[in-house]
């Protein structure tokens, strides 16, 4: 099974996505970035970037530490694709890559650029 969290974008969210309605179909059809995940999908978090200039990492401490407590183990981490659409339309301060790297550097976790095809 694949145990994922999901960061999304804390201005643009719930203007583009309401509801996360589209990840959450993305999800149950395996459909854009989740169609990498071969097994099941269970969502273990699910939050926002912390916002703007990408407050990403202490709100990654928080998530994880609270994980841990509460005995939630993750493996991947899905950056929202409204995370990728405020980078390009709306000069978003974050470096996706750079995101990415840290993410993958500091927790050992595998992370995901995108998540639905919308």
């Amino acid at each position: 099974m694949a145990k994922i969290g999901v960061l999304c974008c804390e201005k643009i969210n719930d203007r583009l996505c309401i509801g996360c309605i589209k990840c959450h179909k993305a999800i149950a059809g395996k459909l854009g970035k989740f169609a990498d995940h071969q097994d099941e999908i269970e969502i273990v978090f699910w939050s926002d970037c912390g916002g703007c200039p990408g407050l990403f990492m202490p709100k990654m401490v928080l998530i994880d530490e609270l994980a841990a407590q509460l005995g939630r183990t993750y493996d991947v981490v899905h950056l929202g694709t409204c995370i990728t659409k405020a980078v390009n339309t709306a000069a978003c301060p974050i470096n996706l890559d750079d995101m990415k790297a840290k993410i993958e550097g500091k927790w050992g976790k595998k992370v995901i650029i995108g998540t639905h095809p919308w």
